[in-house]
């Protein structure tokens, strides 16, 4: 995982008309970036918010928090589902609603594990090749690559991901790779109340255990998919804490925030 420098990412964002920043739907506010959000507001940029995998929240709840964003953040705000294909259309409509000019260059930010690779993917096509510098395209670097996804709009592909800030088991997991955190049994328990705070049947869903305790639910991974110690058959509760970040990283675990009340 390559994190971008803060320098780098305010360079970048001079080569851009507006920024698209992805989070996840599932949790929007614990993956925002509230400090990539004022760089671009100091150099006068548009944010829109890209409230990615939306197919895994009910509708009601990405709408209350389009309206939470637009309304009380003052940030446009959209919900799709790169994986699927969903909202792309909805995108390109309100980015063209931002920036009236043309050409147009949106830059693509998120903090890791939001889909943000998944979404340029689908903006950018499948036969779409980057290009060289065109007339009128606002500045141009050679840390990013430039894909042209559809008239006379202009996707800049930044180089690697904006560091996630705060503290808590989202900056952990999202900012270390999984086989290399130091206490992932700590990490895959914080997660487990998390998700159980906002839906106390996520995991009889995913796994089949009808528990509330975080302890017991990490033994039950372990023994149903083998990870036991060949002496003395204890599980091996590092690697089902493994399981449990990766597949909620993944969408694999349903569960989700709800918006603030008006």
């Amino acid at each position: 995982m390559q994190l971008a420098n803060w320098r780098l990412v305010k360079e970048l964002m001079r080569t851009v008309d507006a920024v698209l920043e992805v989070v996840d739907a599932r949790d929007p506010q614990s993956t925002r970036s509230l400090r990539l959000e004022r760089l671009a507001e100091r150099q006068g940029l548009p944010v829109i918010i890209v409230m990615n995998k939306a197919d895994l929240v009910p509708r009601n709840i990405c709408e209350g928090w389009k309206k939470f964003f637009e309304l009380r953040e003052g940030l446009r705000a959209v919900y799709i589902s790169a994986r699927h294909r969903m909202g792309t259309r909805v995108l390109r409509k309100v980015l063209r609603e931002e920036v009236s000019k043309s050409p147009l260059a949106a830059g693509v930010f998120g903090i890791p594990k939001v889909g943000k690779s998944t979404l340029i993917n689908v903006l950018k096509g499948r036969h779409s090749a980057s290009t060289s510098p065109y007339p009128g395209l606002p500045g141009y670097t050679k840390k990013a690559q430039v894909f042209r996804i559809g008239g006379n709009v202009y996707l800049v592909d930044t180089p690697g991901i904006v560091p996630p800030e705060g503290v808590g088991v989202e900056r952990e997991i999202r900012l270390t790779p999984v086989d290399t955190l130091k206490n992932p049994v700590k990490a895959g328990i914080e997660v487990i109340k998390k998700v159980l705070s906002h839906n106390p049947k996520a995991f009889l869903e995913a796994y089949g255990i009808d528990s509330q305790t975080p302890e017991e639910i990490l033994e039950f991974i372990a023994r149903r998919r083998g990870l036991i110690y060949k002496k003395g058959g204890e599980p091996i509760l590092q690697e089902a804490a493994k399981v449990v970040i990766r597949d909620y990283l993944d969408g694999k675990i349903t569960f989700f925030v709800k918006p603030p009340r008006p």
